[in-house]
C-alpha cells in the first residue's frame, strides 16, 4: 500500500478541531480519511473501516474518556496518534503503556498533523518489530531450554556425551522430518510418563 493510500480515522467530538486535521492530511496528500464525532461509535467504526492510523483529538480529556481510548489503542494494534489540550506525567506514561504511538499536548496545527501522523507510524513499526523480535528471541530461549532438557535425558538414560545426544536429536529430527524442539519436546513428554 502506499503511504498516500493510507486508510485515516480521526475521533473528535469538536466539528472545528476535526476539520483542521481533516484539512491538514488532504493537503499533504491523504484522501482516505474519515472522521466521526460520535466516542460511542468508536469500536464498530474501527471493526468496520478497519483503518491503517487512527488520530484522535480530545480538547478536554476526561480522565475515564482517556482510559478508555488507551484501553482501544492496546487491542486496535495500529499507529495512534492523541492530542490533547492538557494533560499530566501519569497520563502521558499510561498513553505509552497503552501503545499509543504519538501523545501531543497542546499542538494541534494543521500543518503539525502529517508531521506527527508520520511520526506515529515510524515509532509505532520500530515498536512492532521490537516486540517481534522479543518474542522471537523468547521463543529460541524456549526451545533451547527444551532441546537441553532431552539432551540431559539421554545423557542419563544412555550415557551418552552432550554432543552425541544433541546428534541422536538432530538425525532423529531429520530422519521424521521435523524440528529438533519438537523430538525433544516429545522425549520430555515419554520420560515424564515413563520416569518416577
Amino acid at each position: 500500500m502506499t503511504y498516500a493510500a493510507l486508510s485515516i480515522l480521526v475521533i473528535d467530538e469538536n466539528r472545528i478541531r476535526a476539520s483542521i486535521i481533516e484539512d491538514g492530511l488532504r493537503e499533504a496528500g491523504h484522501h482516505k480519511v474519515a472522521v466521526i464525532h460520535d466516542v460511542n461509535e468508536v469500536a464498530r467504526t474501527i471493526q468496520q473501516s478497519a483503518p491503517d492510523v487512527i488520530i484522535i483529538d480530545l480538547e478536554n480529556p476526561k480522565r475515564d474518556t482517556l482510559e478508555h481510548f488507551f484501553s482501544l489503542s492496546r487491542a486496535v494494534q495500529r499507529p495512534i496518534a492523541m492530542f490533547v489540550d492538557r494533560s499530566d506525567g501519569a497520563m502521558i506514561e499510561k498513553a505509552v503503556e497503552a501503545g499509543v504511538s504519538a501523545y501531543v499536548v497542546d499542538g494541534l496545527r494543521k500543518e503539525r498533523v502529517k508531521s506527527i501522523m508520520d511520526m506515529a507510524i515510524s515509532r509505532f513499526n520500530a515498536f512492532s518489530r521490537l516486540t517481534r523480535e522479543l518474542e522471537e528471541a523468547r521463543s529460541a530461549l524456549e526451545e533451547r531450554k527444551i532441546v537441553d532438557q532431552a539432551k540431559g535425558i539421554l545423557m542419563k538414560t544412555r550415557g551418552l556425551s552432550e554432543p552425541d545426544a544433541y546428534a541422536l536429536l538432530r538425525s532423529t529430527a531429520m530422519n521424521q522430518n521435523r524440528r529438533i524442539v519438537d523430538i525433544a519436546q516429545s522425549l520430555i513428554t515419554a520420560a515424564s510418563l515413563l520416569g518416577p
